[in-house]
């Protein structure tokens, strides 16, 4: 049965350095690493569909 708020997993490969720095900012936001990383990722989405218009899926 699929939950209502499940996503796929997804794995993520980064350098320590930029993970760190995630998760600190994760941190100031009160945010989980995975939902500031969720938020960057809608934010240059819908930055590109900005400048190129809305993707179709």
């Amino acid at each position: 049965m699929k939950m209502g708020n499940y996503y796929p997993p997804f794995s993520l490969r980064i350098s320590d350095e930029l993970l760190e720095k995630l998760k600190t900012i994760a941190f100031y936001n009160k945010r989980s690493t995975n939902k500031e990383m969720e938020f960057a990722l809608e934010k240059y989405v819908q930055e590109y569909e900005n400048e190129h218009g809305e993707l179709l899926l």
